[in-house]
């Protein structure tokens, strides 16, 4: 009897432990949420009682993907975890000691010398660029952020520029989005005393992360001297899987001053009564484009959390959202885009709809509890 007590016991204490061991994760938001949670690794592996090797599992049996985030670093610095949670949901989440199954990338960024310097990334729905040092005083150089159009969740970055026949749409989508002398679907300008000082692009660049899940990369950009002001600055942008918003966290040091007015933009169409969308305080500005070329519709957006912002709406080749950085004070911001013929998102409603879901994100993290 005494032996079956201890075995009894011993169970108890060994499901009771393992009881503890779980991911509690709890959706605050009324629609279903489809990202990525992170968990500081040294708090997972203390938790887990594992290292690098292990797998994910909810209450039904599903394996879950996840990645080690290293941000630069040599070691881990967070587990991403890709959730699927109904609206008010919460879910218990088990960790395993052993290895799972690998999942094929669904994000993925890199440097392309052989197109000018551009810095491509993308992941399972957009696609974007960064224009580089060898573009600057070609003809053909432009100024802000682009835009490819794709319709496929395969990555498609390295075929494209391997074909170079990208301008057409071959079935997987196609780059027909204008950026020219504007700062295109979501970058940024100087605007000292109200005019847009453009930044030479990027210098150099680092791969922070790159998949299966999260791919994070810094540009940096050669100090600009604007009206006897000295300013360093950087992008430090994320793209997540299944997202159609960017991440990006604008570093800046203005030896002068402690704060750097500057805008964001989006590239205006040619037309009469462009059908934009502009958020409480200023804080999200929405566009859905006119169709171009017979080559579909393109949605864009910004979306400036916890800023003051001011709409500037008198330029006719481009919206503005005015804002100030501090000093060694990251300012945040994310930007995005659609295209109608993925057939996802494909009208004015759908977009903006997107739009409000991406800002409650936001607003209203997952929340995530370790036991």
């Amino acid at each position: 009897m005494k032996a079956l007590f201890g075995i009894l016991f011993l169970l108890a204490c060994s499901i009771s432990s393992f009881a503890q061991k779980q991911i509690i994760v709890q959706n605050p938001s009324a629609h279903v949420r489809k990202e990525l949670i992170a968990i500081p690794f040294e708090k997972f592996k203390a938790s887990f009682s594992v290292d690098t090797v292990f797998s994910i599992w909810d209450e039904q049996g599903n394996e879950l993907p996840h990645q080690l985030e290293k941000l630069g670093q040599s070691s881990p610095q967070n587990v991403l975890i890709l959730v699927d949670l109904k609206a008010k949901e919460k879910v218990k989440l088990s960790v395993s000691g052993t290895s799972g199954k690998v999942y094929p990338a669904r994000t993925y960024a890199r440097y392309v010398p052989e197109r000018y310097d551009d810095f491509a990334w993308e992941n399972d729905v957009v696609a974007f660029r960064m224009y580089g040092k060898a573009l600057e005083g070609r003809p053909d150089d432009a100024q802000g952020m682009d835009y490819w159009a794709k319709r496929t969740d395969k990555l498609i970055i390295d075929a494209w520029y391997k074909s170079g026949d990208y301008h057409k749409d071959h079935g997987e989508g196609l780059d027909y989005y204008s950026v020219g002398q504007t700062l295109g679907m979501g970058d940024m300008a100087f605007y000292p005393e109200g005019k847009i000082h453009y930044s030479k692009h990027y210098r150099s660049f680092k791969l922070l992360d790159n998949g299966p899940l999260r791919s994070t990369f810094l540009l940096i950009y050669e100090p600009e001297n604007i009206q006897g002001q000295q300013i360093r600055f950087q992008k430090q942008i994320s793209l997540d899987a299944g997202s159609h918003f960017n991440r990006i966290e604008l570093s800046m040091h203005n030896a002068s001053t402690a704060n750097t007015p500057f805008v964001i933009g989006l590239a205006k169409r040619k037309e009469k009564e462009p059908l934009f969308l502009l958020g409480k305080g200023n804080r999200s500005l929405s566009y859905w484009e006119p169709e171009i070329n017979k080559s579909g519709r393109t949605g864009v957006a910004i979306i400036i959390p916890d800023q003051k912002v001011e709409f500037i709406n008198d330029r006719p080749e481009q919206f503005l959202l005015l804002s100030k950085a501090k000093n060694n004070r990251p300012f945040v911001y994310y930007n995005g885009a659609t295209w109608n013929r993925a057939g996802k998102i494909t009208d004015e409603k759908a977009w903006a709809k997107a739009v409000e879901s991406e800002k409650e994100k936001i607003e209203k993290p997952i929340k995530v509890t370790v036991k």
